[in-house]
């Protein structure tokens, strides 16, 4: 397993633990079995995270969707490992300027 392939999945049993009715699925979708499950998924997730504007979808289907499909496309793990470990270090400068204020 590369340096960027366990990375994501180390982002992958984050959203478990954060998230802990998803964890079964999470699972389930991350076995090489499931890649023609996974990859279909993805691509419609994006397609509903790029129409948040309706009332059902949402914002959050775009990365969920991109990190489905990084399972399978090795070139997007890297850039997407780099990205969330940025938001994250953002997220908590936020919260913590929110704290002192």
């Amino acid at each position: 397993m590369s340096k960027e392939n366990a990375r994501l999945h180390r982002q992958f049993d984050r959203i478990g633990r954060a998230v802990p009715a998803s964890t079964g699925f999470l699972t389930w979708v991350r076995q090489p079995s499931s890649r023609w499950v996974r990859i279909p998924l993805g691509i419609v997730l994006i397609l509903g995270g790029v129409f948040s504007f309706l009332p059902v979808l949402g914002v959050w289907m775009l990365p969920l969707g991109l990190f489905l499909l990084a399972l399978d496309l090795p070139f997007l793990q890297g850039p997407l490992n780099r990205l969330t470990l940025w938001a994250q270090r953002k997220w908590t400068n936020w919260r913590r300027s929110r704290r002192k204020s």
